[in-house]
């Protein structure tokens, strides 16, 4: 999400550096509004359904996320398993009774793992939002990258509703493609005995348009907005909660150390999480 940078006027190295992470951010989010259209996003809908290419534990996959730093997002330049430890333990803290709750903050953001496996970051980082219908101005950066998507100039994509009926849910809306779509198909194709909570938390948390500003409400139903406290709540302790939960200062496990939350027993020991073209793993 792109929180902004600060609004002090910052020494002259720090202003190229901070010009420099902006424009990365920007570039990130001009080829995903670009590309990113129905017919994209059902492509890979179908190249990763089976997720039958590559297996690996949970553990593993956490472990390779530690080569990602994601391009997305101006506020952090360190790896994301960093993020994935901090925000269990945010969540454990702020929850003790919920430990299913703790291990969705473990996980949540293991789709990332895409852009270690041929897929360009801007189809797996970012805040993400619904294809096929009209782009909210709360999407970011959403005056000046989508003038090259096609799908804007549709004449049925391009409407308030699109392709949707009022509130038809959102789980019957074709979201941008990227690591929470991703990851919410992986925890469904395994079984993940989770309750429907940790689902919409993993599957939604990056619709910044939808739980932070209230856009797309029209195509929301009853449940979708009992969910979204659930969304809210996790985005709070994942970011927002850093400070009063230890912050960056809170390190992650020694190596070999399995934080509490993978002795939870709904996280299974082996997922089949990654789907790479050309063989299997």
């Amino acid at each position: 999400m792109l929180r902004g940078l600060s609004l002090s006027t910052p020494e002259p190295d720090a202003a190229l550096q901070e010009g420099k992470l902006l424009d990365r951010v920007y570039n990130t989010y001009l080829l995903m509004h670009t590309h990113q259209t129905v017919d994209f996003v059902r492509k890979k809908n179908a190249e990763y359904r089976s997720c039958s290419l590559r297996k690996m534990s949970i553990m593993e996959a956490l472990e390779l996320l530690d080569q990602l730093v994601d391009e997305s997002d101006p506020d952090v330049d360190f790896p994301n398993s960093y993020h994935a430890y901090q925000t269990a333990e945010g969540i454990r803290r702020a929850h003790p009774d919920k430990d299913w709750f703790h291990l969705v903050g473990l996980l949540h953001d293991l789709g990332k793992v895409l852009a270690l496996f041929g897929e360009p970051q801007w189809a797996v980082v970012g805040d993400t939002f619904p294809v096929g219908c009209k782009v909210q101005k709360s999407v970011v950066f959403s005056d000046s990258t989508f003038h090259d998507n096609p799908d804007t100039r549709h004449p049925l994509y391009s409407t308030e509703y699109g392709m949707y009926q009022p509130c038809c849910g959102l789980e019957n809306i074709l979201m941008s493609w990227g690591h929470d779509e991703y990851m919410y198909r992986v925890m469904k194709f395994n079984n993940f005995t989770l309750p429907k909570e940790a689902f919409y938390m993993v599957r939604f948390h990056s619709f910044y348009p939808w739980h932070t500003h209230g856009d797309y409400q029209h195509l929301c139903t009853e449940e979708d907005l009992r969910m979204l406290p659930w969304v809210r709540e996790l985005k709070c302790v994942a970011w927002g909660g850093w400070d009063r939960t230890g912050g960056l200062g809170q390190a992650p496990p020694l190596q070999g150390e399995q934080p509490p939350s993978m002795t939870h027993p709904c996280s299974p020991q082996q997922v089949r999480p990654l789907h790479q073209a050309g063989g299997a793993a």
